[in-house]
């Protein structure tokens, strides 16, 4: 598949309902192309499209291939868009507008709150800068490894199940699993607050269960 018009670029996207999303406002075609490691190098060099959507695991991925980035997007340090114009790339990150509408639609209070994000990837950096912007007061990233400035699950349930928010920006509980959770919820007795960075479902089994405890 060549790109000519507009896509998504990520390693797997079965998940993914964008080409639905786009083709339906945009009236344009709309590709979804999955490339596995070795093939991103190429496929950025030939610049054979005119915008694309980057996700999991490539938003950090494309930045070097980039002309220019915007100003939101290299705070962040991550890329989900990108425009070709002329052949000079644009990277831009709309996830940053898009978590801060989302946690400011369902009235989630940041000020001076702990906030824990699970997952060390681009969304998560993105879900840092909006945590920042929204005044928190203490941000703990967990990953699987503890590295990048982030601690590891065990070292969560040990010292900071005391936080107020929780941001899940890892696939876990995204289609087909979809009865997965990152998080053991019981194990968390402050909780005010639960974001989800996973669309499909619609409703997670994570958010499933923080409604079950009345948490927005």
């Amino acid at each position: 598949m060549i790109f000519t018009q507009y896509g998504c670029i990520g390693k797997k996207l079965p998940h993914s309902f964008s080409k639905i999303i786009h083709e339906k406002i945009g009236g344009y075609s709309y590709e979804l192309k999955e490339l596995r490691e070795e093939e991103v190098d190429s496929f950025m060099k030939n610049r054979d499209f005119k915008a694309i959507n980057v996700t999991i695991p490539y938003k950090e991925t494309v930045i070097p291939y980039l002309d220019e980035i915007s100003d939101t997007a290299k705070a962040v340090g991550a890329v989900n868009t990108i425009v070709n114009r002329n052949g000079k790339l644009s990277g831009f990150n709309t996830d940053f507008y898009g978590l801060s509408a989302l946690i400011k639609k369902n009235d989630i209070d940041f000020s001076g709150k702990k906030v824990v994000i699970l997952g060390s990837g681009g969304t998560s950096k993105t879900s840092l800068a909006v945590s920042k912007s929204l005044g928190a007061g203490e941000i703990i990233r967990v990953s699987r490894t503890g590295n990048e400035n982030s601690v590891t699950y065990d070292e969560l349930y040990r010292s900071h199940t005391d936080a107020d928010i929780l941001i899940n920006t890892t696939p876990v509980g995204m289609f087909p699993e979809i009865f997965a959770s990152p998080v053991e919820l019981d194990k968390f007795f402050s909780l005010c607050g639960v974001i989800d960075a996973v669309y499909n479902p619609l409703t997670t089994q994570l958010v499933a269960d923080a409604k079950k405890r009345g948490i927005k």
